[in-house]
């Protein structure tokens, strides 16, 4: 199971790379092993600002959909739209070319409710 340092992690299995004040936000390799082939990935929300634990999107896979929550408040100023027609980056590469969203955070307070790589580790059994 691939759980990069350097990155934060949600309890909903969402990784995050903070540069200054912009987040860039993906799902975990555990999320997308678990969720299986990913067929569709849907995010209506760029441009809008968002609070902390929002509804940004939804991932669509095979056997599922889930929601995809925001690890912290602010405006989504990106989606890749690579993943509209390649959802199936999210499987290969989940930590890459499988970007979901890029966010620029309005409240860097959610940070710290965000857990180390080790700290998910725990969490998932790892």
């Amino acid at each position: 199971m691939n759980i990069p340092e350097g990155l934060k992690y949600t309890k909903d299995h969402e990784w995050c790379l903070v540069e200054g004040d912009m987040v860039t936000i993906g799902v975990t390799d555990f999320a997308q092993s678990e969720l299986g082939d990913i067929v569709f990935v849907e995010v209506e929300t760029e441009g809008e600002s968002l609070d902390r634990e929002e509804v940004f999107g939804s991932i669509e896979a095979v056997k599922t959909v889930s929601d995809l929550f925001m690890p912290v408040a602010g405006e989504v100023v990106e989606f890749n739209e690579e993943l509209e027609a390649n959802p199936e980056l999210v499987n290969s590469d989940p930590y890459g070319e499988g970007w979901m969203i890029k966010v620029k955070f309005t409240d860097a307070d959610g940070l710290d409710e965000l857990m180390s790589a080790a700290e998910y580790k725990e969490m998932i059994g790892q």
